[in-house]
């Protein structure tokens, strides 16, 4: 049964109506939040179109960049070059400290297997003598030179004695067999590298002075003949006086005359440098005992290759000093005569270092008469152990 309202509509037909206007309603909602939604997200998402200015900004840091880069690779490259020169230089550099080193370690061991490790020495006396000479060297031994157990005791207190000798031209021939001999049997020589010859006694000084600053480190180094008489007690003290000189040539000094003739003993090639004919030589030691100190003596060694030679060793040696603030200490007692002259001047209390025959420029019949000297002029036998330096 249909019950019906005022205004003659029912209330069945009026619920129906409000159904209707519902869905509609809905529906009209739902489609405005989708339009809503689509123009929000467009809104919110475009991308903004970029100025004028921003984007020549844009390309100007694009060119610096540009040319920054461009200017860094070149500097790279070129602090790689200076890298690459640096590692070059400190190769070369550590390639030479290690010879260097290699080279101490050598002299170091060379050193600890003579027994010359850090040891200080008063002198060093190089004997000069000849493959001809081992009757010389013989009475040397016999009279002045002490042997054995001497010798060692000697060298405790300071001074080195050897017999100094090169080779021959003939390397490992019979001349040098027989002086290895001789040196099994004594030990007493210093081989030099150095070629045996008359005319070449001034490039054996040099390098009897090399070897000898080389091997040991003493104050002075002293060269003698082979057939000379020395007392080395008394050449000790006479040394021991300039100990303190930084640049000391001590000797018996002369100034002979300049020979210019060909064929007479001591010619001298090169007369002329030292003016005209008859003038004599400038003042240096005889050559038959010298001594100079260290600083000298390391000077010929630093400057071998450039000292010039003369024909007659003394004389060269001498050249050497002339230019150098070089102290020349002329001392007689270094160059006596043999008896009657050295011993009666031990009689009068000044014993003779060094004793020779001036016309023979050593003692006249050395290997017969080295004995009488020394029995005749030789210093006390306690002279040397009681002697201080």
């Amino acid at each position: 049964m249909s019950v019906k309202g005022r205004g003659g509509v029912g209330v069945g037909e009026m619920g129906s109506r409000n159904v209707v206007v519902s869905r509609n309603l809905a529906l009209l909602l739902c489609f405005s939040s989708f339009f809503a939604g689509i123009l929000f997200t467009n809104r919110t998402w475009t991308e903004p179109e970029r100025t004028n200015l921003e984007s020549e900004a844009c390309d100007q840091k694009l060119e610096v960049g540009n040319h920054i880069s461009n200017y860094s690779l070149g500097q790279i490259s070129s602090t790689q070059n200076d890298i690459s020169t640096l590692n070059s230089k400190i190769s070369s550099i550590e390639m030479k400290l290690a010879a260097a080193k290699a080279e101490q370690q050598s002299l170091s061991s060379a050193d600890a297997a003579s027994g010359n490790l850090k040891r200080k020495y008063f002198m060093v006396i190089g004997i000069n003598t000849a493959f001809s000479s081992r009757k010389r060297r013989d009475s040397v031994r016999a009279t002045w030179m002490p042997q054995g157990e001497e010798r060692k005791k000697l060298e405790e207190k300071g001074i080195v004695i050897r017999f100094v000798i090169g080779h021959s031209s003939t390397a490992g021939g019979i001349l040098d067999k027989a002086i290895e001999a001789e040196e099994m049997m004594h030990g007493d020589f210093l081989r030099l590298e150095h070629v045996e010859g008359y005319l070449e006694l001034s490039a054996k000084t040099k390098t009897y002075f090399r070897t000898a600053v080389a091997l040991w480190d003493a104050d002075f180094y002293v060269k003698v003949d082979d057939d000379v008489h020395v007392n080395l007690a008394t050449l000790g003290t006479i040394l021991a006086g300039h100990k303190k000189k930084p640049r000391v040539y001590v000797g018996c000094m002369k100034s002979g005359p300049v020979l210019s003739k060909k064929g007479v003993r001591y010619y001298e090639p090169e007369y002329w440098k030292f003016g005209e004919a008859g003038n004599k030589y400038f003042r240096h030691a005889t050559g038959q005992l010298y001594a100079i100190s260290k600083d000298l003596a390391t000077y010929i060694s630093v400057n071998q290759h450039i000292l010039h030679k003369y024909v007659n060793e003394d004389v060269s040696l001498g050249s050497w000093f002339i230019g150098l603030d070089v102290e020349h200490v002329d001392d007689k007692r270094l160059c006596c005569g043999t008896p009657p002259d050295c011993e009666w001047k031990a009689h009068l209390g000044s014993t003779c270092a060094v004793s020779f025959d001036w016309k023979c420029s050593g003692i006249c019949r050395s290997v017969e008469r080295m004995m009488e000297v020394h029995k005749t002029c030789g210093e006390d036998v306690n002279a040397l152990e009681h002697a201080s330096f």
